[in-house]
Formats: structure tokens, sequence, C-alpha cells
């Protein structure tokens, strides 16, 4: 348990100061260490709010896990209203506070997480049900999903729906009663995104990316030439030209071009092992957890980073239509990195209290035999 925590905490400084070193590199364009100064903030507050969930006993957030939805919810309908919430690109998503834009439904993703993960605690026999192991949750699930929806956030959507959906199938959900409301929300999702001029032409420009390289798809298709530009070792640190206003929101959801065309292949590569070597570390302490309720939290946060690194990394790479996700703990954005960080604690706090596997074995063996000596 020690290996897996300590390589789960090496993965994340490393993706962490890789992020900071090349927000720098993106942002000579615009004076140096204007991204590189607010993500270096953000990363401050992240690392207490870090350092915090890491105290704290994981359990404790069973407590606070239905206010913590219900917080979500009111947030996430409060930033819909004009005049409360920031439209940005024809999107309401932000809260303005002053000195930064806050999205919540980066809270949200974590408060939805845990209330999941209390309700599957709370109902572990109930699971394999269709009206508690799939109507209930499914309704509150349902309800911050239309509101990250309706923003319109179809990424966010996407990513948490998959991760909520893995959540349930651990907790025990019988597959073929997920079937039908995922081909429903597929249905769904495809009739929007058939009547939304701007993301339908996404999905035409990821089909055809040559036929549209110069109109819609042409921040795809800068990302994919910084990528072969850089090779195998890349350009050198600052020297890549991509960034000098080829590819849009290249500090955010398309950092990862940067990386490969300054530092190439084999740093991509790179991150793309540190971020598989910590899902496995993770979901390996989140299924050693002394409970339920740890190993599906832990299970929750860590596919929600993992999801959200693998749509990013094919987004830029073209395997995937432009979602607008950063990439975690790299991309530019005080949001999402705080909540990044802040489910780093929850792993940690998770890893702090999990049984010792000797005492496990102990435990099974004296349960099926009541003469075994009683160990204190």
């Amino acid at each position: 348990m020690k290996t897996a925590a300590t390589l789960f905490v090496v993965c994340v400084g490393a993706l962490l100061s890789l992020g900071l070193v090349i927000l720098y590199s993106a942002g000579m364009n615009h004076g140096g260490a204007r991204y590189l100064l607010m993500q270096l903030v953000w990363c401050g507050i992240g690392l207490v709010a870090c350092a915090i969930a890491a105290w704290m006993d994981y359990r404790w957030f069973k407590n606070l896990a239905w206010l913590l939805l219900a917080a979500a919810v009111v947030i996430l309908s409060l930033v819909l209203i004009p005049g409360i919430g920031v439209q940005i690109k024809g999107a309401r998503r932000w809260f303005d506070l002053g000195f930064a834009k806050f999205q919540p439904s980066e809270a949200a993703k974590l408060a939805l997480i845990i209330a999941l993960a209390h309700y599957a605690d709370r109902n572990q026999h109930l699971m394999a049900t269709f009206k508690r192991g799939l109507l209930v949750p499914g309704f509150f699930i349902s309800v911050v999903l239309a509101l990250i929806f309706v923003e319109p956030d179809r990424g966010t959507t996407v990513l948490l729906a998959a991760t909520t959906g893995v959540m349930l199938l651990i907790a025990g959900v019988r597959w073929m009663y997920l079937l039908p409301p995922v081909g429903a929300a597929a249905c769904a999702l495809a009739y929007s995104l058939w009547h939304d001029p701007v993301r339908l032409g996404r999905i035409l420009s990821w089909l055809h990316p040559e036929a549209h390289r110069e109109g819609v798809g042409f921040q795809a298709w800068q990302a994919r030439l910084a990528l072969g530009t850089g090779g195998w070792t890349g350009l050198g640190l600052g020297n890549g030209r991509q960034k000098l206003g080829f590819i849009p929101e290249h500090e955010t959801d398309f950092i990862l071009s940067v990386i490969g065309e300054e530092l190439g292949a084999i740093a991509t590569l790179g991150i793309v092992v540190l971020f598989i070597v910590l899902v496995i570390c993770g979901v390996y302490i989140a299924w050693n957890s002394r409970d339920s309720f740890g190993m599906l939290l832990g299970s929750g946060v860590v596919f929600l980073i993992g999801f959200q690194a693998l749509i990013n990394i094919g987004v830029v790479t073209g395997v995937f239509p432009n979602k607008g996700l950063p990439l975690p703990f790299i991309s530019y954005g005080g949001s999402n990195l705080l909540l990044m960080l802040t489910c780093v604690g929850v792993i940690m706090s998770i890893a702090r209290h999990v049984r010792d596997p000797v005492a496990v074995e102990a435990e099974r063996y004296s349960s099926k035999n009541v003469f075994a000596p009683q160990i204190p």
C-alpha cells in the first residue's frame, strides 16, 4: 500500500511540475509569466485543499454527502441565470469571482461522486435490484447531468456519465439494467448534436479533418501538425511555433500539442504512462479500502481523473472529436486543478486508513473458525 501511495503522489507531482514548466513556455507570447503565476496561485490553494482532504477521515464525507449534492444542484442552477452566470462563447458555465472565474460543474463532479458512493454503501444489498440500484441513483445523477448539459457542456456531461456508470457497475448494478438508459442517453446526445450547428461542425471536422482544416477543424488540425512537427525529441522548450496564434486555447484543452511539439513524442508517451500508473495505483488503493464507501469513493475519483485524461489526449490526437476538457494537473485552469488536487487528497485519506492485509486475513480466518485465536 505504501508503494502504491508513493507512486500515486510521484505521478501527480511529475504531471504538476511538467504543467507549470510548459505553461510558462505556452505563455511566452502573452508576457511569459501570466499563465504560470495564476496557475501557481491555484496550485497553492489546491495543495491546501489536498492536505486537508488527506488529513480528514474520508468517512466524514458520508455526513456531508446530501448537503454537498444539494449545494451542487443550487450552484449549477444559479450559473444558468443571466446576470449571475458568466457567458463565454455561447456557454454559461462560470461565476465571476473578480480575481478569477469559477466553474461550478467542477465542484459538482466531486459532490455527485460522494453522494453516489454514500448511497451505494447504504444500499449494498439492494444495488442488484432495478428500483434501488438504478432508478433512485439514476434520478439524482440525471438532475446533475441535465443541469451541466444545458450550460451547454457536453464534454463534462459525457465524462461524469461515464464515471458514475462505472461506479454503479462496481456497486453491483446489473449491466443489463444500464443498457437501456445508456442507449436512450446516446440517442438524446446524438439528437442534440444534430440540431447544434457548432458541435455538429466539430463532429464533421473530426470525421473529415482535411476538408475542414481552414474552418471549424482549424484548431484540431494545427494540434496534429504540432505533434508531428515535434518528432521524437521535440524542437526544444520554448521553441514551439504552433502556440504563436495557430492553436487557440493552446494553454488549456490543447496543452498536449505544445508538449508534443517542444518536448517530442517521448515526453507525450511519458505523460500517458504517468496517467496509466496513476490510475492503476489509485484503483489498487481504492479496492483495498477498509469499507465499500472508500472503495466506491476512491474508484470514482480515480476514474474521473483517468477518463478526463483519456478524453483530452484522444481529442488532441484526433481519436475523439473536440470535447473541451482540460488535461488533469497540466492544463491552465484553476477550477479543474483545485478539483484534481482535492481528489488526490481523498485518495491519500483512503490510503491512510486502509486496513492491514494481515489483519484482514486474520479476520477472515477467525470468522470461519470460532476456535481461532483472536488477534488484538
